[in-house]
């Protein structure tokens, strides 16, 4: 019994053995194809083949790397930034031999310039950083560092002006807003002024008014008196010359 337990767990362990063997020559056939076609800058082929190995095996180091590569080329920048991601979460496994810390080197390279062209450039710093670590006698990357180091000054002195311009602005808004309400303010008082100097006019134009029609009365009245003094002397004259 024991012995055919024993031989039934090694034709398992054979099957298994044999399915990852095939897998194995599967994804190394693929990411061959891959490097063909990549190295004939057929990239979109290339990117297809390297899915396939990775579809056999999700860990294969190689197809994620490659497929990066793929990616980058034909500017499908973030999809690549993903798979050097995942290349570089292998990073101490890849340190460990020269072949793999020159990949890393280029990982970290092509993260940067991705960065680059998002203009996040701090990132793209340390991107930089990190592939010269791997290979500091690349001259590109230290180029690369060195422009990025400036765009990022650049960029920073921008945002500076950008803000104390933003901040004259709402300063003068401020200002502004101020201003008018002092404007608004005098307004307000010059209004409050004016009617209170109506009210007295008004009633010295009523007292004028009543001192006018007070003076017209009383020159009708004299003229009327006048007009009966004189009515009496003519009756008067008249009287006299009848009594001659």
């Amino acid at each position: 019994m024991k012995y055919i337990e024993k031989l039934i767990l090694c034709l398992i362990t054979f099957i298994f053995c044999a399915e990852a063997v095939s897998a194995q020559k599967a994804e190394r056939k693929n990411v061959r194809d891959g490097n063909k076609l990549f190295k004939e800058e057929k990239f979109t082929e290339s990117e297809i083949a390297y899915r396939k190995g990775i579809d056999v095996n999700p860990r294969s180091v190689e197809g994620t790397y490659n497929l990066g590569n793929a990616l980058y080329k034909q500017n499908k920048l973030p999809e690549a930034a993903e798979q050097y991601q995942l290349t570089a979460g292998q990073g101490d496994k890849l340190a460990q031999t020269p072949e793999g810390r020159l990949r890393l080197s280029e990982v970290y390279h092509n993260t940067g310039n991705i960065s680059m062209q998002n203009k996040d450039y701090a990132k793209s710093i340390e991107a930089y950083k990190q592939a010269l670590r791997m290979n500091p006698g690349d001259h590109e990357t230290r180029y690369n560092l060195a422009l990025a180091q400036k765009l990022l000054q650049d960029q920073q002195q921008q945002n500076e002006d950008q803000n104390q311009d933003q901040q004259k602005e709402e300063q003068k808004d401020e200002n502004k807003e101020q201003q008018d309400q002092q404007q608004q303010q005098q307004n307000d008082q010059k209004q409050d002024k004016t009617q209170e100097e109506v009210q007295p006019n008004e009633q010295m134009s009523q007292d004028n008014a009543k001192q006018i029609l007070d003076a017209f009365l009383q020159d009708e009245k004299d003229t009327q008196e006048k007009v009966k003094q004189m009515q009496m002397q003519q009756q008067q004259k008249r009287r006299s010359e009848k009594e001659w």
